[in-house]
This record gives structure tokens, sequence and C-alpha cells, in this order.
């Protein structure tokens, strides 16, 4: 299953290798090895033995990697734009050994980052398909599945207003996710580029994923009937640079979405600038800057980058995590009808 990484902030950039390289949990570790706490526990003779852990640790995300991050450089070249805008990389490899991605990583300061490793389900292992992916401003990435794609692909393109389709390059269920999240956000604008340039409240952002997947269990009712329809797994992050929307569901009655934490206070031991260090315990020798001058922030990732579990919450099943411009994130429940709860069984727990 894919992990991403997500960090937001109106006033603290993060260097991308302090949070994606230098951490001993960092993403790019996550590509196998994982630590879910509050969800699973990790200690032999907790809870669980010490196979299921070596099991849970040999799940892979060898299938590429993407990153987005906002910067403000082409707002000084265009008067037409205002802020900052999605920069993207890609690689159809794990980021581990890729020395672009390290370079970048090295030299790049941001506001706002996503991160992705991905797990294919069933599409070729390409740049192309990996998350996340960008409409004008907009940024979105996926963890998890949309059962039955295959069979609801054909009617769920025309439901996509005809330049978010044009802007569909890859294969995945994800991508076009992304596109009919796109196509009900910007709907009462007017859709088209033009639209994906303006910003929407993040309640506005929720509302158009939830609005995503009730279509999508609709079509999959109506192709397969009710009674064959597998669950979804809907983890999906969004922003437009300045906001963002996370949530985790999953439309069954017992199984759970993959795991999803968020956490407003890992940023500064992320940051080489403050004393705080991810992982020794000894602290960072040099810091430029003290605790009580770090900014407001919000980082949401599948699995926590650092091992200290208090500061890290988990989003509840069906939850979705809204963080508005001046960096305060608010929890807010996703309603799920009992009409779309899945009926086929899948047996598969996350």
């Amino acid at each position: 299953m894919c992990r991403w990484f997500a960090y937001l902030s109106p006033t603290e950039p993060c260097l991308l290798e302090d949070v994606l390289i230098t951490p001993q949990h960092s993403l790019s570790k996550q590509v196998h090895d994982h630590y879910l706490p509050k969800l699973f526990s990790h200690v032999p003779g907790e809870q669980t033995s010490k196979l299921e852990i070596t099991l849970r640790n040999r799940l892979q995300n060898v299938d590429g990697f993407g990153m987005v991050w906002y910067s403000p450089t082409r707002s000084s070249f265009v008067t037409a734009i205002e802020g900052t805008r999605p920069v993207v990389y890609k690689n159809a490899s794990p980021p581990n050994n890729d020395a672009y991605f390290h370079s970048i990583c090295g030299g790049t300061a941001t506001k706002a980052l996503f991160a992705h490793i991905r797990a294919a389900t069933g599409t070729s292992v390409a740049a192309i398909n990996n998350h996340p992916f960008t409409f004008g401003r907009h940024t979105i990435m996926h963890n998890g599945l949309i059962s039955h794609f295959a069979d609801i692909r054909r009617p769920m393109l025309t439901l996509v207003e005809k330049s978010a389709y044009e802007n569909i390059h890859g294969t995945t269920d994800s991508e076009h996710l992304a596109a009919l999240y796109i196509t009900n956000l910007t709907r009462n604008a007017g859709g088209g580029p033009q639209s994906w340039e303006k910003q929407y409240t993040p309640q506005e952002m929720l509302d158009a994923l939830i609005s995503t997947f009730h279509q999508i269990v609709q079509l999959q009712q109506q192709t397969l009937g009710a009674q064959n329809v597998q669950a979804c797994s809907l983890n999906v992050c969004c922003t437009d640079g300045e906001q963002l929307v996370a949530m985790r569901l999953r439309n069954h009655a017992i199984e759970n979405p993959p795991s999803l934490y968020y956490s407003t206070k890992a940023g500064m031991t992320l940051n080489s600038k403050y004393p705080d260090h991810p992982d020794d315990g000894k602290g960072n020798p040099n810091p430029t800057k003290k605790n009580e001058e770090h900014g407001e922030h919000v980082i949401v990732a599948s699995e926590p980058s650092t091992y200290k579990v208090e500061d890290w919450k988990v989003i509840e099943k069906n939850h979705a995590v809204l963080v508005d411009k001046a960096g305060k994130p608010t929890e807010v429940k996703v309603d799920v009808p009992q009409q779309y709860l899945a009926q086929a069984e899948t047996g598969k727990h996350f």
C-alpha cells in the first residue's frame, strides 16, 4: 500500500532533506519499513507476535516516487499569477538511490510539500503514473484503491470535465479520482484551467472529495449491483499551496482504511534550524533558532516520520482534517451513508 507525506505552514519553510531523507523513518525509508503506532504494536509480546511484525514490514513501496513543492518563483515573472505554484518531480524508481532527488532535497525549502511512494495496483510502473497529480495550483494524492476501477472507468470519465479529462496523462485510478475531484471542486466556477487557478475553502475542498466518493460508489452499484461491490479505500490529500484537506475513508462496516496520522509538533523536530532531533535523542548541536520561534504547521502522513509517538495523532476512520490559511487544523467526521457500505467481502484490513 502506498505511503505519503504532506507538510503545510503559513510561515515556516521546511528543507526537503530534513523531512524526506534525514529521519530514520522518513518517507524514503518507508519503501521497505513501516511504523504504525496507536494502530499496531511494534513490540513483540504486546498484542502481537514477532512474526506478524515481520510480515507487516514486508510491505514494499517500490513502484516509483513523486513530489510536489510550492514555489513563489513563477509569480515574480508572470504578473497574472500571485502566490506559489506547484513544482513536480517524479521517478519510476524508489527515491533511495536517486541522486537527483537527493540534490533537489538538499537545496530546496518550501512551505507546502506533497511526497508519495507508490505500490502499483494493476497499472504500469511508470513516472507518469506516480502521484501527486496537479491541476493548476491544486495538487492531489491518494493512498488506497478504487475497487472495480476497470469496470467503472469509462462511465467515470463521462463525469469528468473536458479540460480535466485532457489533463489525465496516466492510467491509474488515483489520477482519474483527482480529475473527478477537480471537476467537482471547480464546477460552480465554470470548470477548466482558469478555475484551477482559484482558491476554494477547505470545506469546499472536502465537499468535492465527498461528492467524488458518492459518484464512484453510485457508478459501482449501477454497473455491478450493490451486492457485488467491494469497499474502496480513499486516503486522499489535496492542497492549493496554502490550505489542505486530508481524508481517511473506507466504506465498510468493519474494515479500516490505510493508516493516516497528523501532527502540529513534529515539524520542529524535523527542522534542522531547531535544537531538537528526530532520532538520536541528543538534539541538534548547531541550532540557529529557539523552539519558541517555530511557526504554525501541520504534517499529515501515512506513517510518523519521528518516533515521538506523543507528537502524532491518528486520523480516525471516515474522518478528515481541514487546515486553513493560518495553519489551524480542524477534525471533522465524514458521513458514509448506509447504502454506500460495501456488501461484498474483501477480507482486507489495513
